[in-house]
């Protein structure tokens, strides 16, 4: 595997596209949890909320050093305030809150394990700090005990499907172009198949 200390210039241009792309996909889909939470309710944040956690996921495989998902998550947030998100500048906190939550999984592995139940336990990660996070900003004390347990366990598999499973496949489908030759997930690929 590549040098774990610094990043490349090629790895920190990669994180700050997808950190844009994201953000774009990010803003759509918040979109698609209005109409969804319209027509299904309350609970709906927490079905959808996985797919906000996927850049920090995607990054941090293929690029595979620290400090990538806390990164990526970052720039994401703050592209988005840049397009005009509503959230405003506190889209900064919950950026790094749900990159902190990947990122403390992968430092958990020492930056060495990208496998699917890694990705899927990185989008809980992200899943558990932003549901501490969202607790005390909307004060979720005051809901019923199980309201609580439905949210928390809603949002954990969102985070596991929709960021570490969702995110496994985007970048699976991103290595079959060809794209991310040279770049360590492409070096842990080849050293297994060798």
């Amino acid at each position: 595997m590549s040098d774990k200390q610094g990043w490349s210039l090629r790895e920190t241009l990669i994180i700050t596209v997808l950190g844009a792309v994201f953000a774009v996909l990010y803003l759509g889909w918040v979109q698609v949890w209005l109409i969804a939470q319209a027509l299904f309710g309350s609970l709906t944040m927490d079905v959808v909320m996985g797919f906000w956690f996927v850049v920090s996921i995607v990054a941090a495989a293929i690029i595979r050093k620290p400090g990538v998902a806390f990164t990526a998550e970052v720039l994401a947030s703050l592209v988005q305030i840049l397009l005009g998100s509503p959230a405003g500048l506190l889209l900064l906190v919950t950026g790094a809150v749900q990159g902190a939550g990947a990122e403390v999984v992968f430092a958990a592995t020492r930056w060495r394990n990208y496998s699917l139940p890694v990705l899927m336990a990185a989008g809980v990660g992200a899943a558990i700090f932003s549901f501490a996070y969202t607790w005390i900003r909307f004060d979720y004390g005051a809901l019923q005990p199980t309201i609580l347990i439905a949210m928390f366990v809603l949002r954990c598999l969102s985070g596991a499907l929709l960021g570490g499973l969702l995110g496994h496949l985007i970048v699976r489908a991103l290595y079959k172009t060809g794209v991310l030759a040279g770049l360590a997930i492409d070096h842990d690929i080849r050293s297994v198949h060798a």
